[in-house]
């Protein structure tokens, strides 16, 4: 009959379960029998070993006592009180050790009450002696009492020791009964539950092996090449009747299988074709944006112009190898399309181009010739080109660029081209972003000049720089005249419109290589690297007279004449390094131009004075 293995295997645990849990029950419980003999066997033992400790702490006192009496030697009368202490205190502790045994408690409390005359007569005895009354205690011991009480002692602790070691052995015999019960059911049980064990386990593994060596036998013949081989034999339990099952219904897919295993052989050989190009092609993306990745991170870390061209530069050409091209970006106006970089050897105008002159500016698409007559060229290549691609960069919906190549960019790239636009698409805005910020951070909003930290930080680096090269370093401290008289007549938009006017003018009559910054409220700094006080003086001058022709109109109204003085100072080795010393040189140069009539130019530490 087929039955369930599984159900014959939960059968064959429980019956074990069942044996060891009776075996396991039986030596516990013998164990614990076993556990509580020897717990009263020791609890005897103690019973013994207290009463036998009172019996010599009472014969030490006796014997102190009587080396005091005898020698009159203090020595021995000092050990006498601490065992007479002592034998009580065993004397309590027999008591309380043998209340589990009414007779045996009766003879320990009788022995107690012994020990307690006894030790009271030692006490009498050995107060007489030590207040010097020998001979009194002599006679006390003459008369025989304690000699009495100790034999009285004796023979009722002799008595309860006596009952205590019947005990204790009839305790023992019941610990050598329950080691031998534990003893026959190891050597009867383990037996019986290993045959048992082994009964069942030859039992279950005859009927899995007869099924197993017929699956075997089936396999192998289906592994020699006879593909017909089905499992036929009869199972001995449901698990292996629907393994065999299985297997026939496998065999018979793959008998099915090999019928077409040409038309498979060739399905898997364009597959694996399919699959190798596949991989390529994705090996080939991961380079390219690996590449491109490590482009975008230095894009991104780019602070100049110069650096973001030299990025593109040297990875662009690794991207898109062998094909020239550069990279143009709208300037500030939008008028216009200025080279940022160009690689492989591509030169092109440095003035750009107008953004109609680009058909995929236009469109917002690519565009591209490959051949002469295949579409419109775009204007700014002109006629001197038959192949060419435009990509437009876009950011946010807006073009912000485009990527001109002088080639043709295959299929094959065009992937390489996508990621390469949207890179660097998105360091272009950030770029542009970046350097809003560092703008926003540097320049006064009012004036668009240098700010005052940004003229502190500079002014730190030029001097670095003086005193490594040598070169000479001057500083320019100005204000405007008389500035409190627009804010108080026309107001503070009046006030904002001279200093407007004011930045604007020096901005364009200073060199580009001088810093000019707004110090604070009316007050300007001009930082001039590789001027002495002398030649920068002529500039300022030039700036002075410029302003001093200046007619400010605000809100349609003439605000008048404008002046400004202006105090200039060099740099020198024993200044401080921070700008500190020669801004205060600078600015009492200032003072001077002010106190002498304003509307000059005024030199630290000289007499010279530039005046309208």
């Amino acid at each position: 009959m087929v039955g369930s293995l599984s159900r014959r295997i939960v059968v064959l645990c429980a019956i074990l379960s069942v044996v060891l849990a009776v075996l396991a029950g039986l030596l516990l419980d013998a164990s614990a029998q076993m556990r509580t003999s020897l717990r009263w066997v020791a609890h005897s033992s103690e019973v013994l070993e207290t009463g036998s400790r009172a019996l010599r702490h009472l014969q030490a006192a006796e014997s102190g006592q009587r080396g005091f009496m005898l020698t009159q030697n203090p020595e021995f009368a000092n050990s006498v009180a601490d065992e007479v202490a002592a034998a009580r205190r065993d004397a309590g502790g027999l008591v309380a050790l043998t209340s589990d045994n009414p007779l045996q408690n009766v003879r320990a409390r009788q022995v107690q009450s012994l020990i307690a005359q006894r030790t009271q007569a030692l006490e009498e005895t050995g107060s007489l002696a030590r207040s010097g009354d020998f001979a009194g205690a002599r006679d006390r011991v003459a008369s025989g009492k304690g000699r009495y009480l100790m034999l009285l002692v004796n023979a009722r602790m002799n008595d309860l020791l006596a009952a205590e070691r019947t005990l204790a052995a009839e305790r023992m015999d019941t610990v050598q009964a329950r080691l031998d019960s534990i003893r026959w059911l190891v050597i009867f049980g383990t037996p019986i539950s290993v045959i048992t064990i082994t009964f069942m386990a030859t039992a279950l593994i005859h009927r899995i092996r007869r099924p197993v060596d017929q699956m075997m036998a089936v396999m192998g013949q289906l592994g020699a090449g006879d593909r017909s081989a089905r499992v036929t034999g009869r199972m001995d339990s449901n698990e292996f009747q629907r393994l065999a099952k299985g297997y026939n219904a496998m065999a018979d897919e793959l008998q099915a299988a090999v019928a077409d295993q040409v038309t498979s052989a060739e399905q898997l050989h364009n597959a694996n074709h399919e699959l190798s190009r596949n991989a390529e092609v994705l090996r080939e993306r991961g380079e390219v944006i690996e590449l491109l990745g490590g482009m975008a991170h230095r894009m991104q870390a780019a602070r100049t112009d110069d650096e973001l061209a030299a990025i593109i530069r040297v990875f662009v050409p690794r991207v898109l190898p062998e094909i020239p091209g550069a990279l143009y970006a709208h300037n500030n106006s939008r008028n216009l399309l200025v080279p940022i970089a160009s690689w492989a050897g591509l030169e092109v105008e440095t003035a750009g181009f107008a953004p109609d002159q680009c058909w995929a500016l236009r469109r917002g698409q690519s565009h591209y010739v490959i051949e002469p007559g295949s579409d419109i060229v775009c204007a700014h290549v002109g006629g001197h080109t038959d192949h060419y691609h435009c990509e437009p960069l876009l950011a946010g919906g807006e073009v912000i660029g485009v990527l001109y190549l002088k080639g043709v960019v295959g299929a094959e790239n065009r992937f390489r081209l996508t990621v390469l636009t949207e890179n660097i698409a998105s360091a272009l805005v950030n770029h542009r972003l970046q350097r809003g910020l560092r703008e926003q951070t540097i320049r006064d909003p009012l004036t668009g000049l240098f700010n005052r930290r940004y003229m502190e930080e500079t002014l730190a680096l030029e001097i670095a720089r003086a005193t490594r090269t040598g070169s000479p370093l001057s500083l320019v401290m100005c204000d405007v005249d008389h500035f409190k008289r627009f804010n108080d007549e026309f107001g503070h938009e009046a006030g904002d419109a001279v200093l407007h006017a004011v930045a604007a003018e020096m901005r364009a009559r200073f060199r580009d290589g001088d810093v000019v910054c707004r110090f604070g409220g009316e007050e300007f700094t001009i930082i001039a690297p590789g001027s002495s006080a002398i030649v920068l003086a002529e500039r300022v001058e030039m700036v002075r007279q410029a302003i001093s022709e200046l007619t400010v109109h605000q809100g349609g109204r003439m605000l008048g004449l404008t002046t400004m003085s202006f105090g200039i100072a060099t740099w020198e080795e024993n200044m401080e390094r921070d700008g500190s010393t020669l801004i205060k040189a600078a600015d009492a140069a200032l003072y001077r131009a002010k106190r002498d009539g304003r509307n000059r130019v005024v030199l630290d530490g000289r007499s010279e004075v530039l005046a309208a």
